[in-house]
Protein backbone atom coordinates (compact mmCIF):
# COMPACT_ATOMS: atom_id res chain seq x y z
CA UNK A 1 0.00 0.00 0.00
CA UNK A 2 1.04 3.26 -0.84
CA UNK A 3 2.48 5.49 2.27
CA UNK A 4 1.17 9.09 1.54
CA UNK A 5 2.10 11.74 3.38
CA UNK A 6 -0.53 14.44 3.52
CA UNK A 7 0.83 18.04 4.10
CA UNK A 8 -1.42 21.04 4.79
CA UNK A 9 -1.22 24.38 2.00
CA UNK A 10 -0.71 27.17 3.90
CA UNK A 11 -3.08 30.51 2.66
CA UNK A 12 -1.76 33.55 3.23
CA UNK A 13 -5.45 34.32 4.68
CA UNK A 14 -4.42 34.10 7.83
CA UNK A 15 -1.81 37.24 7.25
CA UNK A 16 -4.23 39.10 4.57
CA UNK A 17 -7.85 39.60 5.55
CA UNK A 18 -8.07 40.10 1.71
CA UNK A 19 -7.13 36.73 0.88
CA UNK A 20 -10.23 34.35 1.03
CA UNK A 21 -9.74 31.13 2.38
CA UNK A 22 -10.13 27.21 0.96
CA UNK A 23 -11.45 24.76 3.38
CA UNK A 24 -11.02 21.54 2.29
CA UNK A 25 -12.98 18.47 3.26
CA UNK A 26 -13.40 14.88 1.98
CA UNK A 27 -14.10 14.85 -1.69
CA UNK A 28 -16.47 11.78 -1.65
CA UNK A 29 -18.71 14.05 0.99
CA UNK A 30 -19.36 16.34 -1.77
CA UNK A 31 -20.30 15.23 -5.21
CA UNK A 32 -21.79 18.81 -6.17
CA UNK A 33 -17.93 20.01 -6.44
CA UNK A 34 -17.51 17.52 -8.88
CA UNK A 35 -18.04 16.73 -12.74
CA UNK A 36 -19.91 13.62 -13.18
CA UNK A 37 -17.15 11.61 -14.11
CA UNK A 38 -14.78 12.71 -11.21
CA UNK A 39 -16.89 11.68 -8.84
CA UNK A 40 -17.41 8.04 -10.36
CA UNK A 41 -14.12 7.68 -10.59
CA UNK A 42 -13.36 8.82 -7.08
CA UNK A 43 -15.96 6.29 -5.83
CA UNK A 44 -14.22 3.30 -8.33
CA UNK A 45 -10.78 4.25 -6.59
CA UNK A 46 -9.12 1.78 -4.27
CA UNK A 47 -10.40 3.56 -0.93
CA UNK A 48 -6.71 4.02 0.22
CA UNK A 49 -6.35 6.04 -1.97
CA UNK A 50 -9.57 8.03 -2.23
CA UNK A 51 -9.46 8.97 1.50
CA UNK A 52 -6.52 11.07 0.35
CA UNK A 53 -8.43 13.49 -2.03
CA UNK A 54 -10.11 16.38 -0.58
CA UNK A 55 -12.13 19.05 -2.53
CA UNK A 56 -12.89 23.18 -1.67
CA UNK A 57 -15.41 25.64 -2.98
CA UNK A 58 -13.72 28.26 -4.94
CA UNK A 59 -15.58 31.30 -7.11
CA UNK A 60 -15.69 29.86 -10.68
CA UNK A 61 -14.88 33.44 -11.93
CA UNK A 62 -10.99 32.43 -10.44
CA UNK A 63 -10.35 28.76 -11.64
CA UNK A 64 -7.78 29.65 -14.44
CA UNK A 65 -4.51 28.42 -12.55
CA UNK A 66 -2.87 32.57 -12.29
CA UNK A 67 -6.31 33.93 -10.88
CA UNK A 68 -6.91 31.29 -8.63
CA UNK A 69 -3.16 30.93 -7.33
CA UNK A 70 -3.34 34.97 -6.76
CA UNK A 71 -6.69 34.79 -4.92
CA UNK A 72 -6.19 32.30 -3.09
CA UNK A 73 -2.49 32.73 -1.53
CA UNK A 74 -1.57 29.63 -3.37
CA UNK A 75 1.71 29.30 -4.66
CA UNK A 76 2.07 27.87 -8.22
CA UNK A 77 4.86 25.75 -7.53
CA UNK A 78 2.14 23.12 -6.41
CA UNK A 79 -0.28 23.91 -8.83
CA UNK A 80 -1.03 21.70 -11.35
CA UNK A 81 -2.83 22.26 -14.99
CA UNK A 82 -3.89 19.43 -16.98
CA UNK A 83 -3.22 20.02 -20.23
CA UNK A 84 -5.15 18.25 -23.43
CA UNK A 85 -3.09 17.42 -26.49
CA UNK A 86 -4.62 15.75 -29.51
CA UNK A 87 -1.47 14.26 -31.61
CA UNK A 88 -2.35 13.11 -35.54
CA UNK A 89 -0.97 11.11 -37.70
CA UNK A 90 -3.32 10.21 -40.97
CA UNK A 91 -6.38 10.13 -40.20
CA UNK A 92 -5.61 9.36 -36.63
CA UNK A 93 -6.06 11.07 -33.89
CA UNK A 94 -4.42 9.90 -30.35
CA UNK A 95 -5.81 12.03 -27.04
CA UNK A 96 -3.51 12.85 -23.62
CA UNK A 97 -4.05 14.78 -20.66
CA UNK A 98 -0.89 15.92 -19.28
CA UNK A 99 -0.14 17.58 -15.92
CA UNK A 100 1.93 19.81 -14.82
CA UNK A 101 3.38 22.40 -12.80
CA UNK A 102 2.03 26.16 -13.35
CA UNK A 103 5.59 27.00 -12.82
CA UNK A 104 6.62 24.93 -16.26
CA UNK A 105 5.59 24.19 -19.57
CA UNK A 106 4.56 21.34 -21.34
CA UNK A 107 7.12 19.57 -24.33
CA UNK A 108 3.98 19.79 -26.64
CA UNK A 109 6.45 19.19 -29.53
CA UNK A 110 9.11 16.76 -28.19
CA UNK A 111 8.46 14.91 -25.71
CA UNK A 112 4.40 14.31 -26.37
CA UNK A 113 4.48 14.15 -29.80
CA UNK A 114 7.05 11.36 -29.47
CA UNK A 115 4.72 9.86 -26.94
CA UNK A 116 1.87 10.03 -28.86
CA UNK A 117 3.48 8.35 -31.90
CA UNK A 118 2.06 11.34 -33.87
CA UNK A 119 3.45 13.60 -36.65
CA UNK A 120 1.60 16.52 -34.94
CA UNK A 121 0.63 17.34 -32.01
CA UNK A 122 -1.46 20.49 -30.56
CA UNK A 123 -3.41 21.81 -27.67
CA UNK A 124 -7.16 20.04 -28.34
CA UNK A 125 -9.97 22.50 -29.18
CA UNK A 126 -11.86 23.46 -26.12
CA UNK A 127 -15.52 22.21 -27.23
CA UNK A 128 -13.80 18.92 -28.42
CA UNK A 129 -11.88 18.59 -24.80
CA UNK A 130 -15.30 19.64 -22.74
CA UNK A 131 -17.71 17.44 -24.92
CA UNK A 132 -15.00 14.40 -24.26
CA UNK A 133 -14.19 14.17 -20.97
CA UNK A 134 -17.72 16.04 -19.63
CA UNK A 135 -15.93 18.71 -17.57
CA UNK A 136 -15.90 22.11 -17.61
CA UNK A 137 -13.04 24.09 -19.19
CA UNK A 138 -10.87 25.71 -17.04
CA UNK A 139 -11.81 22.63 -14.63
CA UNK A 140 -10.46 19.67 -16.43
CA UNK A 141 -9.06 17.01 -13.82
CA UNK A 142 -6.27 14.48 -14.30
CA UNK A 143 -9.32 11.79 -12.54
CA UNK A 144 -11.96 10.65 -14.33
CA UNK A 145 -10.93 11.22 -17.93
CA UNK A 146 -11.96 9.07 -20.65
CA UNK A 147 -10.22 5.57 -20.75
CA UNK A 148 -9.15 5.97 -24.39
CA UNK A 149 -7.13 8.93 -23.46
CA UNK A 150 -2.99 8.31 -22.48
CA UNK A 151 -2.14 10.50 -18.84
CA UNK A 152 0.89 11.39 -18.67
CA UNK A 153 2.91 13.43 -15.14
CA UNK A 154 5.95 15.17 -15.23
CA UNK A 155 8.21 13.96 -12.09
CA UNK A 156 7.72 17.03 -10.52
CA UNK A 157 3.81 16.85 -10.05
CA UNK A 158 4.32 13.50 -8.57
CA UNK A 159 6.53 13.96 -6.13
CA UNK A 160 4.47 16.67 -4.55
CA UNK A 161 3.05 15.89 -1.05
CA UNK A 162 0.30 17.67 -1.68
CA UNK A 163 -1.34 19.28 -5.37
CA UNK A 164 -3.53 21.34 -6.62
CA UNK A 165 -5.84 20.63 -9.45
CA UNK A 166 -9.34 21.09 -10.81
CA UNK A 167 -12.47 18.97 -9.73
CA UNK A 168 -13.74 19.10 -13.21
CA UNK A 169 -15.65 22.27 -12.78
CA UNK A 170 -14.82 25.48 -12.71
CA UNK A 171 -16.57 25.76 -9.13
CA UNK A 172 -14.04 23.14 -6.97
CA UNK A 173 -10.46 22.51 -6.80
CA UNK A 174 -9.21 19.38 -5.39
CA UNK A 175 -5.76 18.85 -2.96
CA UNK A 176 -4.17 15.02 -2.73
CA UNK A 177 -0.83 13.60 -2.93
CA UNK A 178 1.07 13.32 -6.34
CA UNK A 179 1.37 9.56 -5.57
CA UNK A 180 -2.50 9.27 -5.92
CA UNK A 181 -1.87 10.69 -9.41
CA UNK A 182 0.20 8.56 -10.57
CA UNK A 183 -1.87 5.79 -9.18
CA UNK A 184 -4.46 6.70 -11.67
CA UNK A 185 -5.35 4.08 -14.15
CA UNK A 186 -2.94 4.64 -17.17
CA UNK A 187 -1.04 7.16 -15.51
CA UNK A 188 2.23 7.23 -16.55
CA UNK A 189 5.38 9.86 -15.24
CA UNK A 190 7.36 10.82 -18.01
CA UNK A 191 10.60 12.30 -17.14
CA UNK A 192 11.18 15.44 -19.36
CA UNK A 193 7.57 16.22 -19.90
CA UNK A 194 8.13 19.77 -19.58
CA UNK A 195 10.60 22.36 -18.73
CA UNK A 196 10.93 25.26 -15.80
CA UNK A 197 10.05 28.48 -17.14
CA UNK A 198 12.18 31.23 -16.25
CA UNK A 199 10.89 33.87 -13.81
CA UNK A 200 9.97 37.09 -15.19
CA UNK A 201 13.24 39.64 -14.88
Amino acid sequence: MLRLCRTVLHNRSAQNDNVPSLEFSPALDHPELLAAPVDSALRALDPALATHVEVAPIDATLADTAAFCAAYGIGLDVSANCVIIAGTRGEATRYAACVVLATTRLDVNGTVRRLLDARRASFAPMDDAVAMSGMEYGGITPVGLPEDWALFLDPSVADLPSAIVGSGIRAGKLRLPGAVLAALPRAEVIAGLAVEVAPPA
